[in-house]
């Protein structure tokens, strides 16, 4: 192992895939992830013999419907690995909690190539139905359901859905800041203009500001465009060796520093600021762990479960101050694909689907690669962002093109 490279920066991403990304595929879930799996191992110029790691979130899980479409086991079997390391389970620093699992195995010299998956299938598993809420919840008068957990302070107010929570939040910003639905709309137009130039994106017709007020109200302040859209789909990318790269098919991204933090209690409602989340705390995290800072970064693929998660990410990561992402994103120049940060490139999780975090850092290592086709960011791009989770979850990863 290079011994002249310290932490994560001894990790590299050296490939990416995915399957079909649809709304309702009806394809068997483990079908798509291995699509997705091998595309990352092919784009590495690997091969299945030389994987001896795997990593996933969040696991092999059938409750909500759809929410995971494999776990370690399946892609174990289906791909024939021989591993030296893997892991997957629900309880991780966000959805790409489980890639930054991988890059410190891989540091620590557990393994070279590192598998990394992802799948749902949410469209296909609610029918023809409309969206339901990914949280269990239900039951009813003599329906038979017993909420633990937490799920037995939000269940007796008909608050079974991260809407709910997250706007909630939402609302104490607006309230302490002033922040306005006009501001957050720009999160969803910013994202549906960039899906239009995403074949693989599930909505890419036009959206303007007059649409996004006409939209139903969920939990305000989120409409219906606040929320992102279940499809189905696998995403993968290899986590390797910083010292495999003369093996690898192409110049693999630098893992520049990642950030995990949680300070506050672990709670949905619980954290000490609640203007804001555990992001705030991974990205503090992340930027003590490096020389580059905010303004060094040139795009962002930001976490917008709820359009809401995105603003606090923006000051989370210090591109703007606290409080300050309503101004920030207002009018939609700055987060433009041609802005001073390009954010979301490939519509999110709003317009591109809700691929659960993981279409995030795919997006970001597309475009580092300079490989987005029509949406890709001009200037060839050195520095990008990826961020997952909200609530008390939040992982954040820093890339580069070169070291």
């Amino acid at each position: 192992m290079d011994t002249d490279l310290v932490g994560e920066r001894r990790a590299v991403i050296s490939g990416v895939g995915q399957s079909d990304i649809g709304r309702r595929l009806y394809r068997d879930p483990l079908e798509l992830t291995v699509d997705a799996c091998l595309a990352a191992i092919a784009d590495a110029g690997l091969t299945t013999d030389d994987v001896d790691g795997i990593a996933t979130y969040p696991g092999a899980m059938d409750t909500p419907p759809g929410f995971s479409g494999a776990g370690v086991p399946e892609v174990h079997e289906a791909l024939r690995l021989n591993l030296n390391w893997y892991m997957g389970g629900l309880e991780l620093p966000g959805q790409l909690g489980s890639v930054i699992n991988a890059i410190l195995a891989v540091s620590a010299g557990l393994a070279r190539h590192v598998l990394c998956f992802r799948t749902v299938y949410e469209g296909s598993a609610q029918g023809t139905k409309g969206r339901s809420a990914v949280m269990p919840g239900g039951g009813g008068r003599g329906g038979g359901y017993r909420a633990g957990g937490f799920m037995e302070w939000l269940l007796p107010y008909s608050a079974p859905s991260a809407a709910t929570w997250i706007a909630m939040i939402g609302a104490r910003h607006f309230h302490e800041y002033g922040t306005t639905r006009a501001q957050l709309a720009q999160i969803a137009l910013n994202a549906r203009k960039n899906a239009a130039l995403n074949p693989k994106a599930i909505y890419t017709d036009p959206m303007s500001m007059d649409d996004y007020f006409a939209a139903r109200m969920i939990s305000w302040p989120l409409c219906l465009f606040d929320c992102d859209v279940p499809c189905d789909g696998g995403t993968a990318m290899i986590v390797s060796r910083a010292d495999t790269a003369p093996d690898l098919r192409k110049p693999p991204l630098a893992v520049e520093a990642v950030g995990t933090a949680l300070h506050g209690r672990p709670g949905w409602a619980d954290y000490p600021d609640l203007t804001t989340m555990a992001c705030h705390d991974a990205g503090a995290q992340l930027w003590s762990r490096t020389d580059l800072k905010p303004t060094d970064v040139q795009l962002a693929e930001m976490y917008d479960g709820f359009s809401f998660i995105t603003m606090c990410w923006l000051e989370a990561m210090r591109f703007c101050g606290q409080g300050e992402s309503g101004p920030f994103v207002e009018g939609g120049e700055r987060i433009a694909r041609d802005g001073l940060l390009p954010l979301n490139t490939h519509g999110g999780q709003l317009s591109a689907g809700r691929l659960h975090g993981f279409g995030f850092l795919h997006e970001a290592c597309v475009q580092l690669w300079g490989e987005a086709g029509e949406r890709q960011v001009p200037g060839e791009p050195e520095v990008g962002v990826a961020c997952a989770g909200g609530g008390p979850l939040g992982g954040t990863i820093l890339l580069t093109r070169s070291r």
